[in-house]
């Protein structure tokens, strides 16, 4: 049985080169990390086992490639570059890695709500160009975070956020209970947060999960921060939140395009920092991710 990464980056393909044993299935690494879908078949040829990190594959393209059994997707996402529905009734199974870098993760959203709470991007920026230009900034310290889902890396984020001092409430679609973190409705979060993470994976049920509805009933002067799926937002709704102030500040990581295009109205606005779909790139991270991803190939070789 053969697997092919289609879309390794330099760093991945090191890692996986590296963790590979002897023994195992065989595992064809295209260091090519951007790759069109129609030149998957042809990349993928005869292999069973497509490794994908980035790249969409769409269901005429994915029944072209003859061989194909099984995807496995280097994340938690697949939804955003795939329909997992459908490659499963065409008998294509799609496996996840799960929590491979959850603390990466909770940090870069750690991050982009400081870096959105004191206007760093804006002061860089300015500073760049020649100028002197000081903002007002807003402190976490005493201020509120709403967690929008309740997973691993929501988790993380809670337990930084605590450290520093702020109150942590969260909404969860099951009932749990976890220490120094306040579970409410939807409606509460939204209403009380300060700051507003959303940690839910994208499905059909989440997709616009933050509507205009949603995002209307959030606090005035929100900070909001997205390291999970750009789809969880109602983009629009959102791009006029922040241009009204309703929303002060957007942090993001993730897009509901991505790479995000040229030009692209949130790279026109003061009121929002940028990051590149890179939350969970660090090596720890990328560690984890190659070592799960290649068990899925071991595990499927050996029949399981």
């Amino acid at each position: 049985m053969r697997a092919v990464f289609v879309d390794a980056t330099d760093t991945l393909a090191a890692i996986a080169e590296r963790q590979l044993k002897t023994g195992d299935p065989a595992v064809t690494i295209n260091r090519q990390p951007t790759i069109t879908p129609p030149e998957l078949p042809g990349v993928l040829s005869d292999a069973r086992i497509a490794i994908i990190d980035h790249t969409h594959l769409p269901m005429d393209i994915a029944l072209a490639c003859k061989a194909l059994e099984h995807v496995v997707f280097l994340g938690t996402g697949p939804r955003s570059y795939m329909d997992v529905d459908a490659l499963g009734e065409n008998g294509i199974t799609v496996h996840i890695v799960k929590g491979y870098g959850d603390t990466a993760v909770a940090e870069c959203a750690f991050a982009l709500m400081w870096a959105s709470a004191k206007s760093l991007a804006n002061m860089d920026r300015a500073m760049r160009a020649g100028e002197w230009q000081r903002t007002d900034a807003v402190q976490l310290t005493g201020k509120t975070l709403g967690l929008i889902g309740f997973g691993c890396i929501a988790a993380e984020l809670a337990r930084m956020a605590v450290g520093c001092g702020m109150k942590v409430i969260a909404w969860n679609r099951s009932p749990k209970s976890v220490p120094d973190v306040e579970f409410d409705d939807i409606d509460g979060v939204l209403a009380r947060s300060d700051f507003l993470s959303p940690h839910l994976l994208l499905t059909d049920e989440t997709r616009g999960m933050i509507s205009r509805d949603r995002i209307a009933k959030m606090k005035p002067g929100v900070i909001l921060v997205n390291t999970a799926r750009g789809a969880l937002v109602d983009e629009d709704a959102m791009v006029e939140a922040l241009r009204s102030g309703h929303i002060r500040h957007a942090g993001l990581d993730v897009y509901a395009v991505e790479p995000l295009p040229a030009g692209h109205v949130l790279t026109t606005l003061e009121n929002v920092t940028l990051s590149a779909h890179s939350a969970f790139r660090t090596p720890e991270a990328g560690e984890n991710l190659i070592r799960i991803a290649l068990d899925h190939c071991r595990r499927i070789a050996a029949g399981g």
